[in-house]
């Protein structure tokens, strides 16, 4: 199956070299091309300059404090990679989601053959594709690891210390229509918590195509193509620019995240909705805007993505601003500077769910998987 997964050379990888959000020194331009001839061969349930805007009004009942941030929030990430050193772990993270990225390069200028999970969840043959190729390099490398795919579910041994969710085209209605906000995000988690991650931005849009890689190890920093990068140090919820997210339900938690989508809209430079969660939390760990959040994650929809705005010097919590691990059902990220300006509105929202008896207990864990959570 893993030669028809690798696309012509006509499609070349490349990844931008100039992040927004730093100031790398003057380099000549260049382009990092994944190798095309690269080869990668699912269980239990599915599962700067600021300005202000002239003549703006806000919204008073929805004013935030400015009260400093001060809390120290618990850090997510791994306290290490295990018996694996990081430079290995992260070696193969990379690896693998960047041979993922070669198959939706290969489908994107492409017809597409959509099916569906839902009424609007979309699936495409790329997903799938995708995720096969990245698998592939997991067992290769790590066949004794337990792998939770969005595609295939659980496979592997649960008695694992290591577990690989992967998201082999995460926004792929964004995909199905060509709009440039997916990519490809694999993540490991070592007894439960995020060891290194690694996700492929496609960005441009028909007919420019091109790559950016976000990179990350637990203690070693985040990056975009290998260039550090670092959360904005904005600290005006006036001055920010924010994200959110929609599931596909129209339940309980989309009409709150409606109301808070309204409020932050009505204090902020603005909120937008992307849908994509991992390029939406790249996008915080790169310093462009401040702060992302979203009800009903699924882990593999969060690993990759919560460790690259750690390791930035973000901070990561629940939306009711408790301690979170990736089997949450909630994800409020941020630089870090505006949290808890965020969480005066958020978390109160968030608490008025759980009175309603919204299920926010940990979901996706594979049974007896062991953590330390």
């Amino acid at each position: 199956m893993g030669r028809s997964l690798i696309f012509s050379t006509n499609f070349a990888l490349r990844f931008s070299q100039k992040p927004r959000s730093i100031l790398p020194p003057s380099l000549p331009s260049q382009s990092i091309p994944l190798n095309s001839r690269q080869q990668l061969q699912n269980g239990s349930q599915r599962f700067g300059l600021s300005i202000s805007k002239p003549g703006r009004t806000l919204c008073t009942k929805a004013v935030l404090s400015e009260i400093p941030n001060q809390k120290q929030y618990v850090k997510v990430g791994a306290q290490s990679t295990g018996p694996i050193p990081a430079s290995q772990l992260i070696k193969v993270v990379e690896k693998a989601a960047k041979t993922g990225a070669e198959v939706v390069m290969d489908a994107v200028n492409k017809p597409r053959n959509v099916t569906y999970k839902g009424l609007t969840d979309l699936v495409t043959d790329t997903d799938k594709k995708s995720e096969a190729a990245i698998l592939e390099v997991v067992k290769e490398n790590f066949g004794d690891h337990l792998i939770l795919g969005e595609e295939g579910g659980i496979i592997g041994d649960t008695s694992s210390d290591y577990l690989w969710c992967i998201d082999p085209l995460d926004g792929t209605t964004n995909f199905a229509h060509g709009y440039p906000s997916f990519a490809v995000s694999v993540g490991v988690l070592f007894r439960g918590k995020p060891a290194a991650a690694a996700v492929v931005e496609f960005v441009g849009g028909p007919l420019c195509w091109n790559t950016r890689i976000f990179s990350a190890s637990a203690g070693g920093g985040a990056f975009c193509n290998g260039q550090k990068i670092h959360v904005s140090q904005t600290d005006k919820v006036e001055r920010s620019l924010l994200v959110t997210g929609f599931g596909y339900e129209h339940d309980d938690p989309w009409a709150t995240n409606i109301e808070l989508f309204k409020e932050f809209t009505d204090v902020s430079r603005g909120v937008r909705r992307l849908g994509a969660a991992a390029v939406d939390m790249c996008h915080v760990a790169l310093g462009i805007v401040e702060a992302y959040w979203e009800y009903r994650l699924k882990p593999w929809d969060m690993v990759a993505g919560v460790l690259i705005v750690e390791e930035a010097g973000g901070v990561v919590t629940c939306m009711d601003g408790g301690k979170f691990c990736v089997f949450d059902r909630s994800v409020l990220v941020s630089n870090g500077v505006l949290h808890d300006k965020l969480l005066e509105r958020i978390a109160p929202a968030t608490e008025n769910l759980k009175s309603k008896q919204i299920d926010f207990s940990l979901w996706y864990k594979p049974e007896n998987y062991r953590t330390e959570l």
